[in-house]
């Protein structure tokens, strides 16, 4: 008999993925059926999940009645959290990770697959302290690792999806676009084409649960710097595009309130790696585990073309 999964954010990039990924992959649609997790089982997409024959049940994470529902029966989860911004943004995460962790296992679950990030405030000696997100979601990893629960880890890269909203290249004004950072051109990004590939990262858990016991899928197809990030995005979209490194002053105007954020991660990446001192490996680690080939930026470009005009 099949092995429920659970998966949260089943409506959203990366549980979509994994929803995909699953019902596509001969052994392991044969070896799980899935019951989709979502805030809002009404929507669209939630619809359309239904129509694949996939359950489609509410989940709150600010409700563990919605929760202790959500995961009863099943054997594994695929976990995530939203992050919030405001002066308790981290506290709240953090909570509502580990009383998802807690229901997990109080509904006897046998394996959490948690989406986490790297600990930024760990990771730079205290030097970079805003991530506050990255920071909640490196904490709630933690906890998982003390329950009795096995466990693995899913750490997206920066989404290449991004490139069509708050990363998008702007227009000069003269016909050509650029893209403005306050970083080096030289300052390296690994990139996950995240609604694509995050199946593929965490069906190689699904496949093998106990080979990656413990371990941490850093998930991107590779490592790009800025200059060839936009040099990709000219040569795919046929447009001039080009990098420019900014002053931090300069590149916080216009941001909204939790700018800083964005300007601490910037940074700390550039500093630290996104991964830390290790992100070559790592990254090139999940590339050759993961359960097929993953989309280069090129790639995903020639498939979602940016809207250029």
């Amino acid at each position: 008999m099949p092995k429920l999964l659970a998966v949260f954010g089943a409506t959203g990039q990366q549980g979509g993925s994994i929803v995909s990924h699953v019902l596509k992959d001969v052994e392991l649609s044969s070896q799980y059926s899935i019951r989709a997790l979502t805030r809002d089982p009404l929507t669209s997409s939630a619809q359309a999940l239904r129509k694949l024959d996939v359950e489609v049940v509410k989940a709150d994470l600010n409700d563990d009645s919605s929760l202790h529902d959500a995961m009863k029966g099943a054997h594994t989860v695929f976990a995530l959290t939203i992050p919030t911004f405001g002066p308790n943004a981290k506290v709240e995460e953090v909570t509502r990770g580990k009383a998802m962790a807690d229901i997990a296992v109080a509904e006897g679950l046998q394996y959490i697959i948690f989406s986490t990030l790297p600990h930024v405030t760990t990771v730079s000696g205290g030097k970079y302290t805003k991530v506050t997100a990255w920071d909640a979601q490196a904490e709630i990893e933690e906890y998982i690792r003390s329950l009795p629960i096995k466990s693995a880890f899913f750490s997206p890269g920066s989404f290449m999806q991004n490139f069509k909203q708050i990363m998008a290249p702007r227009p000069t004004g003269s016909g050509t676009y650029v893209i403005s950072r306050p970083v080096s051109p030289k300052s390296l990004l690994p990139l996950i084409d995240t609604a694509g590939d995050t199946g593929k990262y965490v069906g190689a858990i699904l496949a093998e649960p106990d080979k990656y016991e413990g371990q941490v899928f850093c998930a991107a197809s590779a490592l790009y710097s800025m200059e060839e990030i936009a040099q990709i995005i000219s040569k795919v979209s046929g447009k001039t595009v080009t990098f420019e490194q900014v002053s931090v002053e300069s590149f916080r105007q216009g941001l909204p309130p939790w700018g800083g954020v964005l300007v601490e991660m910037m940074l700390f990446q550039q500093e630290f790696g996104y991964y830390g001192p290790q992100t070559k490996e790592l990254v090139a680690w999940a590339v050759e585990n993961a359960r097929g080939k993953v989309h280069t930026f090129e790639e995903y470009l020639k498939e979602n073309p940016l809207q250029l005009q």
